[in-house]
C-alpha cells in the first residue's frame, strides 16, 4: 500500500512539473507568435496554470480513489468507521454495567 501512495505522490510531482515547463514553453511561443505584450501573456499563464491545478485535483481525487480499493481490497476499516465502531462498543458497555 505504500508503494501505492509512493507511485501516486511521484505521478502527482512529474504532472505538476510537465505543467509547469510546458506551459512555460507554450507562453514562450504565444509571446514569440502573436507579438503579445507582457499583460496578456501574464493572463494566458493565469489561464494555464488555472488549468493545471485543475488538472492536479483531479489526478488527486483518482489517487486517493485508487489508494481507497487499496484499503478496501485489504479488507481494512477506515478510521472513521472504526472511531463510530469504538463509540458505539463503549456506549454498550455502559449499558451492561449499569
Amino acid at each position: 500500500m505504500l508503494e501505492l501512495l509512493e507511485k501516486a505522490f511521484l505521478t502527482g510531482l512529474g504532472a505538476i512539473s510537465i505543467s509547469q515547463k510546458k506551459g512555460e514553453e507554450i507562453i514562450a511561443e504565444f509571446r514569440e507568435k502573436y507579438k503579445a505584450s507582457e499583460e496578456e501573456g501574464k493572463a494566458f499563464l493565469e489561464k494555464i496554470q488555472k488549468m493545471a491545478s485543475e488538472s492536479r485535483e483531479k489526478l488527486s481525487e483518482a489517487a486517493e480513489e485508487e489508494v481507497r480499493k487499496a484499503i478496501e481490497k485489504l479488507g481494512a476499516v477506515p478510521m472513521e468507521d472504526f472511531h463510530k465502531l469504538e463509540k458505539r462498543v463503549v456506549a454498550l458497555e455502559k449499558k451492561l454495567k449499569g
